[in-house]
């Protein structure tokens, strides 16, 4: 059997979990206060925060980020959504428990972050579907959120930080 030495700085916490990277923001400190310029912005559109909260879980599913995935879950249920709807975002397309303007903003995220070779992602007809739900501010929120999600998703899924738990203590020492 062959054991490799690990040459990363991080420890294990207490689950025994661990980051594979540390925190970043000890290199990068403008991150938090880009971070939180962004949500607070994102936080004053049209768009039903519930609505951005379904996208990010749909988001964290496509790219297969746990961490995202149990923040987007632990923040639905916080804000009270019900467990049928956390559940059904998977499988969106066939369940009748979403609206209208919530469908079209799921379609928008998975058009977004799927490749489609056979054409533009995002199509003139859902653009004419998201239109009919949305303003233009609300589509400019939607896709900068989704612009926002995506800026920290290579952080996800390389640094691997540590799910469940909050900012500021999800990444290993």
């Amino acid at each position: 059997m062959t054991t490799t030495e690990d040459t990363t700085t991080t420890t294990a916490g207490q689950d025994g979990v661990r980051s594979r990277l540390p925190d970043p923001t000890g290199l990068y400190p403008e991150l938090l206060a880009l971070s939180a310029a962004v949500q607070k912005a994102l936080r004053s559109g049209p768009v039903p925060q519930a609505t951005l909260a379904l996208m990010r879980l749909r988001t964290a599913q496509l790219i297969g980020s746990t961490y995202h995935g149990v923040a987007a879950t632990d923040a639905l249920r916080k804000a009270g959504e019900e467990e049928r709807r956390i559940t059904a975002v998977a499988t969106w397309q066939s369940a009748p428990c979403f609206t209208g303007p919530e469908r079209a903003a799921l379609e928008l995220a998975e058009a977004v972050l799927t490749p489609n070779p056979f054409g533009d992602r995002v199509s003139d007809d859902l653009f004419a579907r998201l239109s009919q739900h949305y303003d233009t501010d609300g589509i400019w929120q939607l896709t900068l959120y989704l612009g926002h999600i995506s800026l920290f998703t290579p952080v996800a899924l390389v640094g691997k930080p540590v799910p469940g738990r909050p900012p500021g203590k999800n990444y290993t020492d």
